[in-house]
């Protein structure tokens, strides 16, 4: 009987699978925002918050036409440099575009829904302890 084949590394079969880490993604996702000049980048830590995700990324298009590019552009950069394949939502309207690649979950809006969703606040970590109503102690 032969012997069962020895278990490649971890990082050939991440490699083979077209998948990679969710450190070099996250880089990767940055800087294809960074080069599209997307606005108030934001990375949000979400391990031991979420199971979906390690990170989410936050950014804005200052129109709906850059924030469908802005979108597009990751989704195929993703693609052809890391064999990533992503699915995402909201593209056609361009107001908020969500990028799901796996550890990293992106998110690009146009300034007025950003402002209206406020995503960044439910999910970031608190800087300092809420102000409590007046009355109370």
């Amino acid at each position: 009987m032969p012997a069962a084949p020895a278990a490649a590394p971890a990082e050939a079969i991440s490699r083979r699978a077209g998948l990679i880490d969710g450190s070099t993604l996250l880089s990767a996702i940055l800087a294809s925002l960074d080069g599209d000049k997307a606005e108030d980048v934001i990375v949000i830590p979400l391990a031991g918050k979420s199971e979906m995700a390690d990170h989410m990324v936050i950014a804005t298009g200052r129109s709906s036409r850059q924030v469908s590019a802005i979108s597009e552009k990751l989704a195929d950069r993703l693609k052809s440099d890391h064999g990533t394949l992503v699915r995402m939502e909201g593209k056609d309207l361009g107001d908020w575009v969500l990028i799901d690649a796996g550890d990293v979950i992106v998110h690009v809006f146009r300034p007025e829904v950003r402002d209206f969703y406020q995503l960044e606040k439910m999910w970031a970590p608190e800087t300092a302890p809420r102000p409590r109503p007046a009355g109370t102690s």
